[in-house]
């Protein structure tokens, strides 16, 4: 039997891992703190529309060590943690062990393989509504869940990586092997940057912003930045992403709000930097003009700032020491 591993309990982490034990996956689930405490005392507690179940993953434990080496990794932290995170799971990595890389935004896969060695890191992009209701309890509450993975250059899974796809699917998650997945991330980060750098300053939820003819060209105006940069560094993104994103954002419940939204408003450090920062870079990089952006980063990065007391050396260019 293959062994994974999911890295961090949130929305996302929480419900791969939990739909991966339900199906009978071995899986080793790397919590802390209240989570941590909650799983081991009561399981894991996923809500969905598709049905709400109670599971116990093979493993939960704060001590990567304790796992040992493992098939696939599925990476489920905030981008700004991918760091620390990255250097916590190498006593799980040996020979052919993949790590997916979930992270919103189109830098992380650098910072990964940078960190682990090359071969290692495994391009995805994950289409999922859910958050912590409370330590433990998952609730999934739009999109139907789908996972898109693939290899840089288009070449074949290697065999872990499809083991890890094989299980998603038997897990009942949709997944799609794609052979241009840096235009699928870049295509995803179009609609991420528009609903989260707009939701974050305007505080409104998906309803609201889309209502609001005025916040809904914001959003727009922020996704064609995102594809402006895009085509600056050779992305061939689809002529009509912008165009699709909205219609996306058309379909999202309308009470919903984006992660950065409600980490922003409940003054925790937030994914800023490589949700709005890094189209700012970029898009100096490939001399893009990026108005937009500059606008929502500047509004927000003072509070960014307090959020993390200090840590990550923010700057207003956009560049981090940590992220």
């Amino acid at each position: 039997m293959k062994r994974f591993a999911v890295v961090g309990a949130g929305g996302i982490g929480g419900y791969i891992a939990g739909m991966l034990a339900r199906s009978g996956h071995w899986v080793a689930l790397i919590a802390r703190n209240q989570n941590l405490e909650a799983i081991l005392s009561s399981g894991l507690h996923i809500e969905s529309p598709n049905g709400a179940f109670q599971v116990a993953p093979m493993m939960v434990t704060d001590k990567p060590q304790d796992v040992g080496s493992v098939d696939a990794i599925v990476l489920a932290v905030k981008a700004w943690q991918v760091r620390d995170a990255a250097l916590a799971l190498r006593p799980m990595v040996a020979v052919g062990t993949r790590v997916l890389v979930l992270q919103n935004g189109v830098e992380v896969f650098e910072q990964l393989e940078q960190l682990l060695g090359a071969g290692y890191a495994l391009m995805g992009v994950c289409w999922l509504l859910s958050h912590v209701i409370e330590p433990g309890r998952i609730r999934h509450f739009g999109l139907e869940p789908t996972v898109t993975v693939g290899e840089r250059n288009g070449k074949d899974l290697s065999p872990n990586a499809k083991a890890l796809a094989d299980a998603f699917v038997a897990s009942g998650l949709i997944v799609r092997v794609s052979p241009d997945i840096e235009t699928s991330i870049w295509e995803k980060w179009v609609f991420v940057a528009g609903v989260s750098g707009v939701g974050a300053v305007a505080r409104g939820t998906f309803g609201e912003i889309r209502q609001c003819s005025a916040t809904r060209d914001l959003v727009r105006e922020l996704m064609q930045e995102v594809a402006a940069v895009a085509a600056s560094q050779g992305i061939n993104v689809s002529e009509d992403v912008v165009d699709r994103k909205m219609a996306v954002v058309d379909t999202m419940p309308a009470s919903g709000t984006s992660s950065m939204q409600r980490d922003i408003i409940a003054g925790r450090p937030s994914e800023l930097e490589t949700i709005v920062g890094a189209i700012i870079r970029l898009g100096n990089r490939g001399h893009v003009p990026t108005p937009a952006a500059n606008c929502i980063y500047g509004s927000l990065i003072l509070q960014e700032s307090k959020a993390r007391n200090g840590q990550g050396g923010l700057r207003a260019t956009g560049v981090t020491g940590e992220m």
